[in-house]
């Protein structure tokens, strides 16, 4: 799904995307994709490393529209719930949230355990947008593609952004 984003935010020249690849991402990315983890770092348009606290996007006076942290593994939650910011893709979420900008969370896990549940109570309370990537039906999705379109065009009405794939309900 985040590559998906990723390809769809790279047919928009007014959008500029910097991505961050945890390391755990990096272990099962192209396991689960087929695709390399090059493949996904040549879509955005800037890549950091994840260990790299001093990176732009690690400090409130880089300005940025927010974050999307797609997917988001439950250790990742957690550190974002308790704003242990040990790499660069917490710190930058952490930021966002304390400059007022909006974070998106997508997760990955299922079933869900208390520990998951508490993590995620305490994101949503915390201001953080929490958009599991739930099958939908009411669009008329035939395809596993139509559904990942469908998610990825949620996570972009967060941000006011168009997605001419996007199917709304329309009652």
């Amino acid at each position: 799904m985040g590559q998906r984003l990723l390809e769809v935010l790279r047919g928009m020249p007014e959008v500029e995307t910097h991505l961050i690849i945890s390391e755990g991402a990096r272990l099962i990315f192209e396991r689960e994709t087929g695709t390399a983890v090059e493949d996904v770092c040549a879509l955005a348009d800037v890549v950091h490393d994840n260990q790299d606290l001093a990176a732009t996007i690690s400090s409130g006076s880089y300005k940025t529209d927010g974050m999307i942290v797609c997917p988001c593994s439950m250790k990742s939650l957690s550190a974002i719930a308790n704003a242990y910011d040990e790499d660069l893709l917490v710190r930058a979420a952490d930021v966002c949230m304390k400059e007022g900008r909006k974070v998106v969370l997508v997760p990955r896990e299922m079933p869900l355990n208390r520990a998951h549940c508490r993590n995620l109570l305490r994101v949503v309370e915390d201001g953080y947008v929490v958009l599991p990537p739930m099958l939908t039906f009411y669009n008329g999705c035939e395809t596993t593609a139509e559904q990942v379109d469908h998610v990825v065009g949620k996570i972009l009405m967060q941000f006011g952004i168009e997605f001419d794939k996007f199917r709304p309900w329309e009652g």
